[in-house]
């Protein structure tokens, strides 16, 4: 989980609200038009991974920006944990 925060802390629009020991709960600003999405991560130390949730609070679709957060996120997370 720390070089979860150390990846989070990399995201200039990203703001960290809620954390334990195997949760975080951030918030990541659109720049421009200053919508909010909610990501969410839980440590699974039995099944030895991080589950995560991405969501736009508004709209049906988000043009697919949660996704490539996500794995702009593991793919910092990899290089971190290397």
């Amino acid at each position: 989980m720390a070089h979860l925060k150390t990846v989070l802390q990399s995201f200039r629009r990203a703001k960290a609200i809620a954390q334990t020991e195997n949760y975080i709960y951030s918030e990541f600003t659109i720049p421009v038009v200053g919508f909010v999405d909610d990501v969410e991560f839980l440590l699974d130390k039995d099944a030895k991974a991080i589950h995560v949730r991405s969501a736009s609070r508004l709209g049906e679709g988000d043009l697919g920006v949660n996704r490539r957060r996500i794995e702009t996120i593991r793919t910092k997370f990899m290089d971190v944990s290397e």
